[in-house]
């Protein structure tokens, strides 16, 4: 699986331009996706001086991104007709922005290893479980 990763507020607390504190787990959790063999691209909007103080970071923390900001290593950020497009063709986007927020990294890696979503691994944290069925109700106990 191809994952985009985001930097601040996912990686590490928001603290842009600085660098925040790591968040926990997180640069433990993208070692094992890459031990996982999946392919993980930095995905920021962090530029020039910025994105490679970011890339660093994660290098000096044990993780190597398959690609930063863009598909694939060689992409040299123009195409045939001289737009280059950052909206990355990839499987997943973790970012601290999804609708509802960031998980810990505990339960990302729960959702990518068992192939869950979030909302199964809440079921399952309330005691119910994705393969139980509701009883059918009949016409009279609607």
């Amino acid at each position: 699986m191809t994952i985009a990763i985001d930097f601040d507020g996912t990686i590490v607390e928001h603290r842009y331009p600085a660098i925040g504190n790591e968040i926990p787990f997180a640069t433990e959790t993208l070692k094992m996706l890459i031990a996982d063999h999946h392919k993980l691209i930095l995905w920021s909007v962090r530029e020039g001086k910025l994105l490679d103080e970011a890339v660093n970071w994660c290098k000096e923390h044990g993780v190597e991104f398959y690609a930063v900001n863009r598909d694939y290593p060689e992409e040299n950020g123009t195409s045939n007709n001289n737009h280059f497009s950052r909206k990355l063709k990839v499987d997943m986007f973790i970012d601290d922005r999804n609708l509802g927020g960031l998980p810990d990294w505990g339960t990302i890696y729960r959702m990518i290893k068992e192939h869950k979503t979030y909302q199964d691994i809440i079921m399952e944290r309330q005691g119910h479980y994705k393969h139980e069925t509701p009883k059918k109700k009949h016409w009279w106990q609607i």
